[in-house]
């Protein structure tokens, strides 16, 4: 148990370094070629961070724990949006992001939530809604990309310089602390459920989706430290948009998910809800410490009846 514990800690370590080593690296090669703030949050970044829940679903859903791989999902993005945008917002204060999330974004973040819902009607998502999941990713990228050429954000800003080899060094350095880190987390949690009669459910849900939403955690709160709220939210609904639509979308082309829904329909509204509640959020600009300390209440409220406290 002692054994198990510590190989949880020490491999969530190296998963979040590792998404460190990439964020770092793939932000300077965007920022090179002059890519607007929102849009790198929103791709490199949010891809970036939700290295660690795609490796550790995948991984989860290939040795067969399909509970894990799943509620370390929509675990992630409960706490991306109650946690780390809550806390955003209450330290930034006052955000005000140049772009207008509410008319680009926000649908985009509903769509794979929606889409989850009825793919997992059935109690299982097969391999087919798999690449529908990864396609509806594809089509937000291109998304993105159409926008950012519209907008034309950053043709003045001054580009980044990067070490080509140091860069791509230090991406593969990353890549194999998260893949390495990612494995133990998986395995470990597993064991440290088995011996305590917790679900796998709950563990993906609480613990592994916590530890993976690290990345987010940091980046974002850096972002906002440093007024630069197109980044922080950006990047926490690139994040939300990839657990959904790559991280779901690659775990069920690997092993088809299966889920009793009505044992997990609680935690799967609570995303939904926080989704939804976003999207009033970009309507209104409610970008401010009230807003924050909402969804900080929803997270609590959550983590409540996961522990029937």
């Amino acid at each position: 148990m002692i054994i198990d514990i510590v190989t949880f800690v020490v491999a969530m370590a190296a998963l979040v370094k590792g998404a460190d080593f990439v964020i770092d690296e793939a932000e300077k090669i965007a920022k090179h070629f002059g890519i607007p703030s929102f849009i790198i949050g929103a791709t490199v970044v949010a891809l970036g961070t939700s290295l660690p829940e795609l490796v550790a679903s995948v991984i989860a859903s290939y040795k067969g724990h399909t509970d894990l791989a799943v509620s370390n999902v929509i675990g992630s993005n409960i706490i991306n949006l109650a946690l780390v945008l809550g806390v955003v917002f209450v330290i930034g204060k006052k955000l005000t992001p140049k772009r207008d999330i509410f008319k680009d974004d926000s649908a985009w973040a509903l769509f794979p939530v929606l889409a989850f819902l009825l793919m997992a009607y059935d109690g299982v998502i097969s391999r087919f809604e798999g690449v529908l999941f990864l396609l509806m990713m594809g089509a937000y990228l291109v998304f993105l990309k159409n926008n950012a050429i519209d907008k034309m954000e950053n043709d003045n800003e001054e580009k980044e310089k990067f070490e080509t080899l140091k860069t791509l060094g230090l991406l593969t350095i990353g890549f194999i602390f998260v893949v390495v880190g990612a494995e133990f987390t998986v395995d470990s949690a597993s064991n440290i459920a088995r011996a305590f009669g917790v679900s796998e459910w709950i563990i993906g849900l609480l613990l592994v989706s916590f530890g993976t939403s690290l990345p987010e955690l940091v980046v974002s709160v850096q972002a906002a430290r440093r007024k630069d709220a197109d980044m922080a939210i950006g990047n926490v609904i690139g994040s939300n948009i990839a657990n959904f639509t790559v991280v779901l979308g690659a775990s069920a082309v690997v092993n088809p998910l299966t889920l009793v829904l009505k044992n997990s329909m609680f935690d799967i509204l609570a995303a939904l809800i926080l989704t939804v509640m976003l999207v009033f959020v970009a309507v209104d600009k409610l970008y401010n410490r009230s807003t924050g300390m909402v969804f900080l209440t929803i997270l609590a409220l959550v983590v409540a009846h996961s522990l029937g406290i």
